[in-house]
């Protein structure tokens, strides 16, 4: 019996996922979103063009997969149908490559205000909320209030949407806060219309059919596992479990049922939004990290904040997951620097730790090592073998701190910029 191969960001997101997915398809028939919502954006570059995925797994270029996204994502409507019609004008044929689980939970319209108007009362202590509506989405899932994908289906949609649209309402009187429903209410009526033309299935059922059937499956995680509600750096987390253990609840996957773990990690770090980023860099080498490696939110547009590799977390990560391949990102993005640094410990109220503490705030000073840079253009090379003996070193510290041999290297944004091991 096949198990189901898991790819997820061991970071705080944006560690270049799509890119991963997109390189490891040919392997799998299908390919499946587990959590998460439109606040995920995966970029895909090919054939001298980009792509930017928000809902749609990123299996959706490649013929002859099938794409599910599973119970545990969040769908706003608006959203997926502007990306099915962006994908079916470069002639994707979605409808026949795209099925979509019964119970994955729709974001309302209300719930994008909610989120705007939570997020502005919140003044300086913000979480650095994408404003998607996500979160206030996972509370009615909960809170028992949601509405559901299946719920489409049924005669009674308009009037439990109109229900659940009055609660919100009243819970918008608790703000000081300005909106106007109508007309993102009429798109996304629309965007239901379109939802309907696709195959809305018992994902758990098919999912776990494909399982026993033999088929290659593997279960595509968005954001990262330092943004997960249980185990990231909380309250300045996104609202689903974005571990592996997210694949078992948001596809309805039994945990022996679960394969190679695929983590993907940056050479470096970033983070979007608020929160804490222990080795983040307020200097020229951050200014340079995010001009070179082209740093900004595929989704929110906003400039990552960026730091040095941080192999505590990047640690815990690992061992939350059970992480089985390391996949490493960007490695061409240090090419010019003579000196990199490793953060290999905390030093937490004068104590060192390799731990994750409870609270990471801005107490924490990272203790750093430093390696040598490569100083040369490692965008061409596609072999191992080739690699700067530095770079090799970098690699090879990470494997023996982690224990997890890594796999893939990155070394530019295109499908074919990718060394495997």
């Amino acid at each position: 019996m096949k198990k189901v191969d898991v790819v997820l960001g061991l970071q705080w997101g944006d560690e270049g996922k799509g890119k991963v997915v997109d390189v490891l398809t040919p392997n799998y028939q299908v390919i499946a979103r587990f959590q998460g919502g439109p606040n995920a954006g995966h970029s895909l570059h090919f054939e001298g063009k980009k792509y930017v995925l928000h809902t749609i797994p990123s299996g959706i270029f490649r013929p002859g997969t099938l794409n599910i996204i599973g119970n545990g994502v969040v769908i706003d409507p608006v959203i997926l149908a502007e990306e099915i019609k962006k994908l079916e004008a470069d002639g994707v044929d979605v409808q026949g490559k795209l099925q979509i689980s019964k119970k994955a939970h729709l974001i309302l319209p209300t719930h994008r205000i909610i989120d705007a108007a939570s997020e502005a009362s919140k003044g300086a202590g913000k979480i650095g909320s994408t404003l998607k509506g996500i979160g206030p989405t996972y509370m009615d899932k909960t809170g028992r209030n949601g509405l559901r994908v299946g719920d489409i289906l049924s005669d009674h949609f308009t009037e439990r949407y109109e229900s659940l649209k009055a609660k919100h309402v009243e819970q918008l009187k608790a703000y000081d806060f300005e909106y106007d429903i109508a007309p993102y209410e009429k798109e996304w009526f629309a965007g239901i219309e379109t939802l309907k033309r696709f195959s809305i299935i018992e994902s758990e059922h098919e999912i776990n059919r494909f399982i026993h059937e033999g088929k290659a499956i593997l279960a595509e995680g968005a954001q990262g596992s330092m943004l997960d509600i249980d185990f990231g750096t909380y309250p300045f987390v996104t609202s689903s479990s974005t571990l592996c253990a997210g694949v078992c609840t948001g596809l309805g996957v039994a945990p022996n049922r679960i394969g190679d773990v695929f983590g993907i990690f940056k050479a470096y770090c970033t983070r979007v939004g608020s929160g804490p980023f222990p080795t983040e860099l307020f200097d020229e080498d951050g200014e340079k990290m995010r001009r070179i490696g082209m740093e900004f939110g595929a989704t929110t547009g906003r400039p990552r904040r960026c730091g040095w590799l941080d192999m505590v977390a990047l640690k815990y990560a690992v061992m939350m997951n059970g992480v089985t391949q390391l996949i490493m990102m960007k490695a061409d993005v240090l090419n010019d620097f003579p000196t990199l640094k490793v953060a290999v410990a905390y030093q937490v109220n004068g104590q060192q730790t390799t731990e994750l503490p409870f609270e990471t705030n801005d107490s924490i000073v990272p203790v750093y090592r430093e390696f040598k840079g490569w100083q040369c253009d490692i965008n061409d090379i596609r072999t191992y073998d080739e690699f700067p003996a530095e770079l090799k070193t970098y690699i090879e510290f990470i494997e023996q701190e982690t224990g997890v041999p890594v796999k893939i290297v990155s070394v530019g944004p295109d499908r074919e910029a990718t060394v495997l091991r």
